[in-house]
């Protein structure tokens, strides 16, 4: 698929093809300017390819269905890069996470909102007493567990994360990524990583796609790209993080 921004004389994706299978976890990496958030709008449905597809179940992605899009939106949830930026302020946690439940309309009542935010706040290892206080009261890793929480609500099947640990500091970054890790087996998560950082990708993702100007130069295993990376670009981008391991087999 081709995108290109309305005045712009170039695509900012070109020819771009990606596959997300169930079960299997995708990391798209690359440089800033690179092409990851275009293709992040495009899977989210916020932007249309200026050519191509996108297909979701061998489908077209028609988010003009209100069903469909219903639909979409359950099975696919996003977790934002700022963690900071990324919750309402003026809300407490309980309303903040109940959002997509209540704008889908997925669950009605206040007891049974409250069970399930109760439940996806322990999903993410915080307490029920969180739910009554606000995004202000709470540090970096917090925050961004509340938007994974949020995320996590609906019961998704897909869960896109935008640079999700780039604003925190190292060990509340590691935290999160296993955090990650641990939702993505026990819930049969499929993750689809979003990120600069090779080494976030490597720990929670089976597929790599690496981008360069809007373009796929590289694709494989993850394993395969970090052992053994063919393009001069992919090298620089391993070469800038030190000691990556390899992701899962």
């Amino acid at each position: 698929m081709d995108y290109r921004y309305r005045g712009a004389t170039t695509n900012a994706l070109d020819g771009v093809t990606l596959a997300v299978e169930p079960g299997v976890s995708l990391g798209v990496v690359g440089e800033s300017g690179s092409g990851k958030s275009t293709a992040l709008s495009l899977l989210l449905g916020l932007a249309r390819p200026t050519s191509g597809r996108v297909l979701l179940d061998g489908a077209p992605l028609d988010l003009s269905d209100r069903r469909r899009r219903r639909d979409f939106r359950r099975r696919v949830q996003v977790v934002f890069q700022d963690p900071y930026s990324s919750l309402d302020p003026r809300q407490r946690v309980d309303r903040i996470v109940a959002e997509p439940l209540v704008s889908l309309r997925l669950r009605r009542g206040r007891e049974s909102l409250r069970e399930a935010v109760t439940a996806a706040l322990a999903s993410v290892d915080l307490d029920a007493d969180v739910a009554r206080r606000y995004p202000h009261e709470f540090s970096g890793g917090q925050r961004q567990r509340i938007a994974i929480a949020r995320a996590l609500v609906t019961g998704p099947s897909v869960l896109l994360a935008d640079e999700p640990v780039s604003a925190l500091d190292l060990t509340t970054r590691l935290g999160v990524i296993a955090l990650l890790d641990r939702l993505k087996r026990e819930r049969g998560l499929t993750v689809v990583m979003v990120s600069h950082d090779v080494s976030a990708v490597a720990a929670l993702c089976e597929r790599t796609v690496v981008l360069k100007d809007g373009r796929v130069v590289e694709q494989g295993t993850t394993r395969d790209i970090l052992d053994s990376p063919r393009e001069p670009y992919t090298q620089r981008l391993i070469a800038a993080v030190p000691r990556v391991s390899a992701g899962p087999a």
